[in-house]
């Protein structure tokens, strides 16, 4: 709201009146002169008004002489939205007005640059500025109050934006130990094939393909990720054992690596990653543990191992050929992605072999090794419990404790659920030390394997295809616990028992 003051009628003309600085009315310059008075008129401005007359002591004023006192009423005039250097003043009106749209100035200038009229810029990331017939008006945003994201969500600031707002995550599929898969849309199975696989691919625009090579590293039924191959255009990235990298067939030797579009960074604890300006992200520890994350712009358009990323689990098992196909068809799913031919096989493909009893050990083997993922254990993933549920990483640690030569196979699924909950926000930080998985220890243990592998075929090739394991009643109790956690599905099925 506007106030503006009135001016009082001045007893001389406006050529002889003067506005002085930080003053609104005006004065006379003149000195007043001391005039008889007339009996019956009035004087004002240097005029004599007869008793009774109406006359104009200026544009703005009209004034009655009354008994020899001029009774005045002067227009107040409105408040202009336009600058004072664009106003002007038209024949005989009392009031100033704006210029005309053409005659008023078209350009503003700010901090050195040029803005044309009604063009608008940042100022900041809370404020904006308009240019107005040549005047800049600016104005500060008000942000709402932080909004609540939900579990697939993260509170993000845009740059150039000033309000936070949730944005949803990047997908994540990730392989682990005796192959164990979790699809971008949360769906988990095992397939142990010992190929060359597509990990995935975009299936529409072609921007990339990731290969995964299983290796069987001389065992029957058993497999492991060997080496990691990322295609982006004419880039080729390979990741192999112990964290060696290439680009284009030549090995990385210092780290970090910036170039053709990929930054590629060594961490002595966590492995490699590769973040690619396409975005997609890879995490390798060099051993067998992958991570891929797909940026929402790859919706719907991904085809493999990793599903179709459309946030239905349900569909992604699809087919080469698009045909869906059902949890017990896993096996015709996955090597209808096979590439690169026999020669890339490290172990003859048979999946119709039927199994055999596993020893009396196996179920005190990961009982034993794999109790950290149990709900209630106080230990290392206790503070992740209420958020993921463990219990698909309990079977495929269990899975992976009765296949696994060097009985030391449960830091895959270890690996594998830390990560989860790292990217849920909740920190474990000292869960490698606390499990005795380091990536150190892991690479160790893997030839250890290898060589336990060799020995354990010559001796006693005492099953030749993937059982069923059995989780003993005790420990499989995770269908009366309330989890959050979108991703894992909670059912009270438990796999058949071993005959």
């Amino acid at each position: 709201m506007c106030v503006k003051k009135a001016c009082p009628v001045l007893q001389c003309p406006i050529t002889k009146q003067q506005k002085l600085a930080g003053e609104c009315c005006p004065r006379c310059t003149d000195r007043m002169k001391e005039l008889h008075n007339i009996p019956g008129k009035c004087i004002l401005a240097r005029g004599f008004h007869p008793n009774g007359k109406q006359y104009n002591a200026d544009l703005c004023s009209k004034c009655t002489c009354h008994n020899g006192t001029s009774v005045c009423r002067r227009n107040t005039c409105p408040v202009l939205e336009c600058a004072v250097e664009y106003q002007e003043m038209s024949g005989l009106d009392c009031c100033p007005r704006c210029m005309r749209q053409a005659e008023v100035r078209s350009t503003c200038k700010y901090e050195g640059k040029v803005y044309q009229n009604n063009e608008t810029w940042s100022n900041g990331p809370c404020r904006s500025c308009e240019c107005r017939a040549g005047e800049i008006r600016c104005a500060l945003e008000q942000c709402p109050a932080t909004p609540k994201c939900r579990p697939n969500e993260k509170l993000v600031t845009v740059p150039g934006q000033c309000c936070s707002k949730c944005v949803e995550n990047p997908a994540v599929c990730t392989v682990y130990g005796d192959p164990h898969y979790k699809t971008f849309d949360g769906k988990h199975y095992s397939f142990q094939g010992s190929c060359k696989y597509q990990l995935t691919a975009d299936c529409v625009d072609n921007t990339f393909a990731i290969r995964v090579t299983n290796d069987a590293r001389n065992t029957k039924h058993s497999a492991w990720t060997k080496t990691v191959t990322l295609k982006m255009g004419y880039i080729k990235v390979n990741l192999g054992q112990k964290m060696r990298v290439k680009v284009n067939g030549t090995r990385l030797i210092e780290f970090p690596y910036e170039n053709h579009g990929l930054n590629i960074t060594k961490n002595k604890k966590e492995g490699i990653t590769v973040d690619t300006v396409i975005g997609i992200r890879l995490s390798w520890d060099g051993n067998n543990f992958l991570q891929v994350e797909a940026a929402t712009k790859y919706k719907n358009k991904l085809c493999g191992l990793c599903g179709n990323y459309n946030n239905i689990f349900r569909d992604d098992l699809q087919h080469k050929n698009g045909q869906n196909m059902s949890d017990n068809d896993v096996w015709t799913f996955a090597n209808s992605w096979r590439v690169g031919g026999s020669k890339a096989c490290t172990r003859l493909q048979d999946e119709k072999k039927q199994p055999q009893k596993l020893p009396a050990t196996c179920q005190k083997r990961f009982s034993v090794k794999c109790h950290p993922l149990t709900v209630g254990y106080t230990h290392v993933f206790s503070e992740c419990q209420s958020h993921l549920n463990p219990q698909k990483y309990f079977e495929a640690c269990a899975m992976d404790m009765c296949e696994c030569p060097s009985r030391f196979c449960y830091c895959e699924s270890f690996t594998a659920y830390a990560r989860e909950c790292q990217r849920l926000g909740i920190a474990l930080p000292n869960w490698r030390e606390q499990t005795n998985c380091t990536l150190q220890s892991i690479q160790q243990r893997t030839q250890m394997a290898i060589r336990q592998a060799r020995r354990h075929n010559r001796k006693k090739p005492w099953r030749t295809h993937k059982p069923h394991i059995s989780i003993p009643s005790e420990i499989s109790h995770y269908s009366n616990q309330n989890f959050r956690s979108r991703d894992i599905q909670i059912t009270n099925r438990t796999p058949p028992p071993i005959h």
